[in-house]
């Protein structure tokens, strides 16, 4: 199951979705209305879908906002078979630049109600019993620089690797990636392959973290 983040549509993760069909996986792309509603909402539809799906074995790979509904959904009751799951640029310490972006009116709206939610809200814990793997970037290239350009280093242009870190996440990786680069990155969906394979990274071609 492939995740979108904010301002986004599932249609975008296509061109991850279809190298990772060519890897033998079966693909599900979902789309959730990032702005207009809430987190918990989003976790609850979200675990009712992949309900739906009646898969022996689901992994789920979430870019940003996207991580951070899947790490909410696991709070969410359900009967889900999980298998591995991989969190590309998802800021669940914090986002320095959506706080800086929701100071003002108009990107308060823009940030969203999922987003505004998870930044006042508390973390999903226990998170150890999943096995998730973390995709960072350092290519500091990115909308985030507009509105937060004291953005803490390394970042991939709009999340600090810092506000990457989970607590209990099986691997850690920073690729040189931007933020929207995850999503069509060769070296991220050969890091996704490895991950739900193994269930570790290839840090030959990263960077431990």
């Amino acid at each position: 199951m492939l995740v979108h983040g904010l301002w986004m549509h599932g249609a975008l993760m296509s061109w991850l979705g279809r190298r990772l069909t060519r890897a033998g996986y079966t693909v599900h792309l979902y789309t959730y209305p990032s702005v207009r509603m809430g987190m918990a909402e989003n976790a609850r539809r979200l675990a009712a879908y992949c309900q739906t799906l009646g898969a022996l074995r689901l992994h789920l790979v979430g870019h940003s906002l996207g991580g951070l509904l899947i790490a909410r959904m696991l709070e969410e009751p359900h009967r889900l078979n999980l298998g591995r799951m991989v969190f590309l640029g998802a800021p669940f310490v914090d986002s320095h630049a959506a706080r800086r972006l929701s100071r003002v009116r108009l990107g308060c709206i823009a940030v969203g109600a999922s987003v505004a939610e998870w930044l006042r809200g508390a973390r999903p814990a226990n998170l150890a019993r999943y096995e998730i793997g973390v995709i960072a970037g350092d290519r500091g290239v990115g909308l985030g620089m507009l509105v937060a350009r004291n953005l803490p280093a390394p970042h991939d242009g709009t999340i600090s690797v810092a506000e990457t870190r989970v607590p209990g996440a099986r691997d850690h990786i920073v690729l040189p990636v931007s933020h929207s680069e995850m999503v069509i990155s060769v070296q991220v969906v050969r890091q996704i392959g490895e991950f739900l394979r193994r269930g570790r990274f290839a840090h030959a071609e990263g960077v431990r973290a």
